[in-house]
């Protein structure tokens, strides 16, 4: 099973749906991006389940950096085959080039396994927040 995604005309995923592997042949049809692409009238290009930040979780060779998702952006220029990028969740954050992903310009903070605490990121003042919890 394979999993492709429709491109809007800025690249922007609108739909990820399950379609034929790669490597089959029905009809003739061997080519399913083109064949989606075309039945949609739309860009359709494959994404793989298992790639996340440019690592495919089962071991296998990673496609296109990351599975994906309604909103992300297609960027023909990544890698050997393109990459999709998730939205940027904050202003501030940066793209890694290497991940496609977006990193804050702050680390998150070391949590200690014996006080373990959490936080959320605060754009107004570009830094994470302790969430506390109970107050």
């Amino acid at each position: 099973m394979a999993h492709y995604a429709f491109l809007d005309e800025n690249n922007v995923v609108t739909e990820v749906i399950v379609g034929r592997n790669e490597e089959e042949v029905v009809d003739g049809i061997s080519d399913w991006e083109a064949h989606y692409g075309e039945f949609r009238g739309q860009v359709c290009k494959r994404t793989s389940y298992n790639t996340s930040a440019g690592v495919h979780n089962n071991g296998g060779t990673p496609y296109r950096y990351n599975y994906a998702g309604i909103g992300y952006t297609f960027d023909a220029t990544k890698g050997t085959d393109g990459a999709f990028i998730p939205p940027k969740p904050f202003p501030s954050w940066l793209l890694d080039e290497e991940t496609c992903g977006w990193n804050p310009p702050v680390a998150y903070p070391e949590v200690d396994p014996e006080d373990p605490k959490m936080y959320t990121w605060n754009e107004e003042t570009t830094t994470w927040d302790e969430v506390v919890v109970g107050e």
